[in-house]
């Protein structure tokens, strides 16, 4: 089993453990955020079910019907999970609701705090695991699951205010407002989980700083060649594509523009694990006078 298989079956196991804390949490003290926070843990463990799934399939290899890969299945992950945050965030806006026509008392706050509390520990602890090592592996469906993991942190620690606020008060309606704050809050995570898949799906190119350092090293190890010209990227999942037309002299033989690829080519797999090099050789005379500078 991969490391990301097995961060994302970890991912299920965290969830369901913080999902029985959280639901114990609300029925110690019956408070409409907590009650708030646990739906959005199901919804967590939901998620965490689909990453697994997504990241499986995306590491198949490539076959005759996906050529290039089965990458963007962990982008499809990725996207799902921000639709549920976001179906998520509307059940907690329909329990705030609820909960501010009809405020209730509070029964047993502290000790449902403090084992809410527990559960976010858990969550804040995981969710830096998954970030680091999804970025680490390069996969989005990691990644996402993390981001989702810290807004739910996030949350749980306004809910606590929030019933720390109710219980010292004595303001009912504190409680069932905060839980419609942390459904703001969880609108927002989801919105930006989509935002960010969607880039990967329509095929975004890398960033600037990352095409910076392509560029640089095209130049310095095309030595011999006149020049390279339109440069593409893009990344699919934990896949980096990069093509570009590569210009050599009239007189250089097949034999030494191909070993001149294959030094181009090692050195940005040396810059870019695992990414996929397609060079376009041309003679001199398709040279466009722009693009990458050979040194």
């Amino acid at each position: 089993m991969s490391k990301a298989m097995k961060l994302g079956a970890g991912s299920i196991a965290v969830g369901l453990v913080v999902l029985g804390l959280k639901l114990l949490a609300w029925v110690m003290t019956g408070s409409v955020a907590l009650l708030s926070d646990a739906l959005e843990s199901t919804v967590n463990v939901v998620t965490a079910v689909a990453a697994l799934v997504a990241i499986h399939y995306a590491s198949q290899p490539a076959d005759a019907n996906h050529p290039y890969g089965h990458h963007k299945a962990e982008l499809f992950s990725a996207i799902l999970e921000g639709v549920m945050i976001i179906v998520a965030a509307l059940l907690i806006m329909k329990q705030a609701y609820e909960g501010l026509m009809a405020p209730r008392v509070l029964e047993a706050p502290i000790a449902g705090i403090l084992v809410n509390a527990g559960a976010s520990v858990l969550n804040g602890i995981w969710c830096w695991v998954l970030i680091h090592q999804g970025r680490k592996h390069r996969s989005p469906a990691l990644v996402a699951d993390g981001k989702h993991l810290l807004s739910d942190v996030v949350s749980s620690v306004v809910v606590a205010l929030g019933v720390l606020l109710a219980l010292e008060t004595g303001w009912t309606w504190a409680d069932p407002a905060l839980a419609g704050l942390v459904a703001l809050n969880i609108l927002w995570s989801g919105w930006k989980v989509m935002r960010q898949s969607l880039s990967g799906l329509l095929d975004e190119s890398l960033s600037e700083e990352v095409l910076a350092e392509v560029r640089r090293v095209i130049g310095l190890e095309a030595v011999g060649a006149v020049e390279a010209h339109d440069l593409r990227t893009r990344a699919a999942g934990p896949a980096t594509f990069i093509e570009f037309h590569l210009v050599v002299k009239g007189e250089m033989t097949v034999i030494e523009a191909h070993e001149m690829c294959d030094r181009v080519e090692a050195a940005l797999k040396a810059l870019i694990e695992g990414c996929v090099i397609t060079i376009h050789v041309e003679p001199e005379h398709k040279a466009k006078h722009s693009g990458i500078v050979v040194l």
